[in-house]
C-alpha cells in the first residue's frame, strides 16, 4: 500500500478534514488519531464490509484505505453480478455505497502510505508516512492486484473491452470474438470459461508452449471454440472507451518482430495475480504464491490478534461477494479476539 502522504488528510463529499482538526458527520470535533481497537488494511469490498461489522459492534474502526480506495472494483465499469442490484451497477458507486454504509456507523476511513509492521507484541504498531497507529486487532484487506502487460491502451480501455476477470465480464461478450493473453492454468481457466459466451476464444502466448498443467492444457486443446496464438505479444490494443470500445489489437512475433493486426471485440488479461502482501513478508505465514494463509473456516492468521479477508488470501474465487463474505468473518472473528483478551 503506498500514498503520498497521511497528515493532513482531506476527505471527500461528507467525510472530516483532519487537517484542522475539525468536525466529523456526526459533528464531533476530530483529531489525528493515534490508536485503533479494530485497524483494517484496504479498503474494497473486504475491508469496508469488515468496517461495517467491527463499527455495529461499537469497535470504533479505522480504515487505511491505500493507493486504491475501493479496491480493484473502482477500475470496473458494470457489475451485474452483485446481489441486490438487478439493473447492476457501476464498480465507483457500488464501492462508494459500501464506504457510505460503513461510515454511517462510525468508521473513519485515512488515506495514508503504510511502510511498515511490527507484529511481534500488542498493541500492534503501524508506521505510516508521517507517523505512526497503534491497534488492538488488524484486519488485512489489502486485495491483489491483476498482472497487466503495462502499455498505455490497456489502461484506457480496462473496463472497455479489456479485463482481467472472465467470470466478471465474460456475459458482456456474448458473439463476440476475444483474446485471452497468458499460457498458465489461470488463462486455460478463463478461455474456458470465456467459450460459453463468445463466439471464438484467441489464446495469445508469448512462448510455443504452454505453463498450463496438463490436464488444462488437454481440456482447452479439445474445446472447438478455443484457437491459439503462439510466440507471440499484444503490442497495442486498439478502440475508444467513447466508442464502441476494443475493436483490435496488434500482435507482435516474439521471434522474428512482425506485427499484425487483429479485428478482436475484447482482451482479457489472464497472466496471474500478485497479493499486496510484501509489507508482511517473513511477519505472517503465506503459501507458495504470497497469499496470506488463514486457518480452516476463520480469517485468523499465523498471528493471533491479525485477520485477512478477500483477495490478499483467496486465490481461488477472487469476486466481490466472496471477498465481502470474508470481511464480514474477519469482523467477527476480531470482535471475538478482543471479548477474549
Amino acid at each position: 500500500m503506498s500514498a503520498p502522504n497521511l497528515w493532513p488528510l482531506r476527505v471527500r463529499d461528507n467525510r472530516a478534514e483532519l487537517a484542522s482538526p475539525s468536525a466529523n458527520h456526526y459533528g464531533r470535533a476530530m483529531t489525528k488519531p493515534t490508536h485503533a481497537k479494530v485497524l483494517i488494511l484496504g479498503s474494497g469490498p473486504a475491508g469496508s464490509t469488515a468496517a461495517l461489522y467491527a463499527a455495529r459492534a461499537n469497535l470504533d474502526p479505522l480504515v487505511v484505505e491505500g493507493t486504491q480506495p475501493g479496491g480493484q472494483l473502482t477500475i470496473t465499469t458494470d457489475v451485474e453480478n452483485y446481489p441486490g442490484f438487478p439493473p447492476g451497477i457501476q464498480g465507483p458507486e457500488l464501492m462508494e455505497l459500501f464506504r457510505k454504509q460503513a461510515e454511517r456507523f462510525g468508521t473513519r476511513y485515512l488515506s495514508g502510505d503504510v511502510t511498515d509492521v511490527d507484529l511481534s507484541k500488542r498493541p500492534f504498531t503501524l508506521t505510516l508516512a508521517d507517523g505512526s497507529l497503534t491497534c488492538d486487532a488488524l484486519v488485512i484487506a489489502t486485495g491483489a492486484q491483476a498482472k497487466l502487460l503495462g502499455i498505455e491502451s490497456e489502461a484506457k480501455l480496462m473496463g472497455y473491452g479489456v479485463s482481467a476477470c472472465a467470470t466478471c465480464d465474460g456475459f458482456f461478450f456474448k458473439d463476440k470474438d476475444v483474446l485471452v493473453v497468458g499460457g498458465g492454468d489461470t488463462a486455460m481457466e478463463e478461455a474456458g470459461f470465456l467459450t460459453k459466451f463468445a463466439s471464438t476464444v484467441t489464446v495469445v502466448h508469448r512462448r510455443d508452449e504452454l505453463r498450463a498443467s496438463k490436464i488444462m492444457r488437454d481440456r482447452a486443446r479439445a474445446n472447438p471454440k478455443i484457437r491459439w496464438i503462439m510466440n507471440a505479444t499484444i503490442d497495442e490494443i486498439h478502440g475508444e472507451p467513447q466508442g464502441h470500445g476494443v475493436t483490435g489489437a496488434t500482435l507482435k512475433d516474439t521471434r522474428t518482430g512482425k506485427l499484425t493486426k487483429l479485428t478482436t471485440d475484447g482482451v482479457f488479461m489472464a497472466i496471474g495475480h500478485t497479493p499486496n502482501t510484501q509489507l508482511f513478508a517473513g511477519k505472517l505465514a503465506m503459501d507458495e504464491y504470497g497469499y496470506l494463509v488463514t486457518e480452516k473456516s476463520s480469517m485468523k492468521t499465523s498471528v493471533p490478534g491479525v485477520f485477512a479477508c478477500g483477495d490478499v488470501q483467496d486465490r481461488v474465487y477472487r469476486q466481490a461477494i466472496t471477498a465481502a463474505g470474508t470481511g464480514c468473518m474477519a469482523a467477527i472473528d476480531a470482535e471475538r479476539f478482543l471479548e477474549a483478551h
